[in-house]
């Protein structure tokens, strides 16, 4: 790839630098990016989903993974890693960004990390055709388009420096404070940068000058090359030799900063890991007199480099090989931007017509539309549009479960309070109070346990011990009425809409042969309908693509007890409307119903 970013170029931020982040996303908003150019964070310490960023005067939610793994997984367009990782864990986690085989650059901003680390990893990077920049970098930016966290600096700099914008020149530098003051001098001398690189201060960086120029050489957009090397190393040679070869034939600026070093009678560290000359050919000056030799526009002075840029942007520009650029409107970031004390990610009522999950109304709730009550509740519980098959199942369960009765403790309660005089509303909510543990919970034991038992490969034999060692009946198994020779069509009814729509009923399968063990005891131990509707329920989220992790966040956050919830609400209302349109007085409960328990009270003493 010549260039380096597009506008479509997104990344996994590895820690969570809410600053730098934010610098991004103002950067993507003045630039008028589409999509933020951060994709995920990976936060391993964090138990946070999301984090909220500003995104010019709104808000947007960035998710967060605990790990690499987990975000590139699901953010597969990210090919580009910012490893904000320390010196003690960069290592690492760039070497298992390589290992994953998605991402095609890598920024490693930790300073110090050992030497012989860095050497490994940067080969292992080459070998993978993956750039690296850095370790010790403050990243890369392509003007318009995209940039790394905090390069370049405030957005008022950003702008100043014309990096809101693509110019003519490539930059590639060692360092990340000189980076931004070369910037603005090439913005106050021609018309700003196209692409440019702080490779990084360490010893062994990932990638070189002679990388990016060779790169820049290729890309269009960039018509003349600047390089500000420094004292140390022989990483221009390379640059030298490409231009006496044919390679780079741009126009290259160049100057090597630590000329003063001459001036000592020992050799100095100027800053930087590598800014440290062991041989007369690693001095700026003899490197300076060198690129000079080889047709390289060489200033006699770093002062002087304005200048140069200056005759060499000229010259090109009177030449057509760089045209005016049109300034874009920029927009401005709010000063005062407060954060929203609530997250809808479900509706939107903002406009014309509000929507379901993205989908306007009217394109689920009119009857020409085809869809149902499933259809409403997968959107807005789900967030998803889920197949036929599985919004009939989602109904044919709020179906069955809708009324048991009026003797169970719900109903009884909603029935109670209606003949109170009290409202549809207040009556309702007596009623599904009671649903719980022990009215509605078989429904999620019977998914969490027949779950956990079928994840730990347990055997039908063994997952009754174990529940025998928990102390805790099955979930999900026996009846009061019911039995093998008296099966409760609700059961089977559920059963057989499984068998012919469902692409799979494993879990399904593995209860009914907990369900032979059990029966084999006793006949009315069979699977009854809530332990059906639970465990059809996880065989439902894995035919549909969850996770198992997103199956057990279903679980253990009430889902299953939620379908329950709206299913017995429709009976709930029923049997509040049927007493109400049989005008039943005031309940009563009979004495003889009591057992009174009239022994004296024992005397206070």
């Amino acid at each position: 790839m010549n260039k380096l970013f597009t506008k479509d170029t997104q990344s996994i931020f590895w820690n969570n630098n809410k600053t730098a982040i934010q610098r991004m996303l103002d950067y993507d908003y003045v630039i008028q990016r589409e999509t933020p150019s951060v994709a995920a964070i990976v936060a391993p310490t964090s138990n946070n989903k999301f984090e909220k960023f500003f995104y010019g005067p709104d808000e947007v939610m960035i998710p967060v993974y605990k790990s690499t793994p987990e975000a590139v997984e699901k953010h597969k367009n990210a090919d580009v890693l910012l490893n904000f990782g320390s010196f003690r864990t960069a290592y690492d986690v760039t070497m298992q960004a390589l290992d994953l085989k998605q991402f095609r650059l890598i920024m490693i901003t930790a300073e110090g990390i050992p030497e012989r680390m860095a050497r490994v990893m940067n080969h292992r990077a080459r070998k993978e055709n993956v750039t690296i920049i850095g370790p010790a970098t403050v990243g890369a930016i392509a003007p318009g388009a995209f940039k790394v966290a905090n390069i370049g600096g405030t957005i008022q700099n950003i702008i100043n420096s014309k990096l809101h914008r693509p110019g003519s020149c490539g930059l590639v530098t060692r360092s990340g404070g000189l980076f931004n003051e070369l910037s603005n001098i090439i913005s106050l001398n021609a018309d700003g940068i196209s692409e440019g690189v702080a490779i990084g201060g360490d010893r062994y960086v990932g990638s070189v000058f002679i990388d990016h120029l060779l790169r820049m050489e290729k890309n269009p957009d960039v018509k003349y090359m600047i390089l500000l090397g420094e004292v140390g190393g022989t990483e221009e040679y390379k640059v030298i030799d490409a231009i006496k070869e044919g390679k780079i034939t741009k126009p290259v600026i160049a100057w090597c900063i630590g000329t003063i070093a001459k001036h000592f009678s020992s050799g100095v560290q100027f800053g930087h890991a590598g800014a440290s000359a062991n041989a007369e050919r690693e001095t700026a000056a003899a490197k300076n007199a060198a690129m000079r030799e080889a047709g390289i526009y060489v200033p006699d002075s770093f002062n002087d480099l304005p200048a140069t840029i200056n005759k060499v942007y000229t010259k090109l520009l009177k030449d057509g090989v760089i045209g005016e650029i049109k300034e874009p409107v920029v927009p401005t970031i709010p000063k005062n931007r407060r954060p929203k004390n609530f997250i809808c990610t479900i509706s939107d009522d903002r406009g014309e017509e509000a929507t379901y999950a993205g989908f306007p109304i009217s394109s689920v709730a009119t009857p020409d539309t085809g869809k149902s009550i499933g259809d409403v509740i997968s959107l807005l519980w789900f967030k998803k549009q889920y197949p036929k098959w599985a919004t009939e199942f989602i109904e044919t369960v709020m179906k069955t479960v809708a009324d048991h009765g009026p003797a169970v403790s719900g109903a009884h309660n909603a029935k109670v309070t209606a003949r109170a005089g009290k409202s549809v509303v207040e009556s309702l909510v007596t009623g599904l109070l009671t649903i719980g543990p022990r009215f509605g919970g078989a429904i999620d034991g019977a998914a969490k346990y027949f779950k956990y038992a079928d994840d730990n490969k347990l055997t039908p034999a063994e997952f009754l011990n174990y529940m025998k060692k928990q102390g805790i009946p099955i979930p999900g198994i026996g009846h009061r009425i019911k039995s093998l020779r008296n099966p409760d069509l609700r059961v089977e009814g559920l059963k057989k809409f499984a068998h012919e729509y469902f692409p799979a009923t494993p879990l399904l399968d593995y209860a009914l042969e907990v369900e032979q063990l059990t029966t084999s005891k006793k006949d009315n131990l069979i699977l009854n309908v809530d332990g059906t509707i639970g465990i059809l329920m996880v065989d439902m989220w894995r035919a549909l693509g969850y996770t198992e992790e997103e199956i057990d966040e279903f679980i253990e956050s009430g889902t299953l007890n939620a379908f329950f919830i709206a299913g017995r609400t429709l009976g709930f209302i029923g049997h509040i409307l049927d007493e109400k349109r049989l005008a039943m007085p005031m309940y009563r409960h009979p004495w003889d119903d009591i057992l009174y328990d009239v022994t004296e009270a024992d005397e206070i003493k």
